[in-house]
């Protein structure tokens, strides 16, 4: 046991890695197996719901270090408008993906109360938004 080891969990900082194009198909199926497919519709679909001026876009996959995942469009910021909790204000691309899938995450526990991995990924992404430099931003979105 190192120095590392004895530290709380709330110490430990959670880091993101990028997926490689090599390794992209098989990450939604490890994490949220034959749901994958909902998950992926129901993140395009609130990015639909959120930016108004959103198309469509490559997303890249991203793991975190805590197990989590989410996805972020390549895409400049974005004008994000929330309009349940009226919140509305300028977000990375990076900060939208993170929006967007903890606002998936959440509905799909709701949707699936006997599945335990949409709020799993709720809670590990939630934890990584808490560090993020648009954390503000995030946490009022999905307020």
């Amino acid at each position: 046991m190192n120095s590392h080891d004895l530290l709380p969990l709330a110490f430990c900082r959670i880091e993101a890695h990028r997926v490689s194009e090599q390794a992209r198909i098989g990450t939604l199926p490890r994490h949220f197996g034959s749901c994958m497919m909902t998950v992926e519709h129901r993140i395009y679909q609130f990015m639909g719901e959120f930016v108004t001026d959103y198309k469509g876009a490559w997303w890249h996959f991203y793991e975190l270090s805590n197990g989590g995942f989410y996805m972020a469009p390549d895409i400049g910021s974005v004008p994000f408008r929330v309009h349940s909790n009226d919140f509305s204000g300028e977000m990375s691309a990076d900060a939208a993906g993170i929006s967007v899938c903890l606002f998936a995450f959440c509905h799909l526990s709701f949707q699936f109360p006997r599945s335990e991995i949409f709020s799993l990924h709720f809670h590990r992404l939630r934890e990584f938004a808490l560090a993020h430099a648009e954390s503000s931003s995030i946490m009022a979105a999905i307020d």
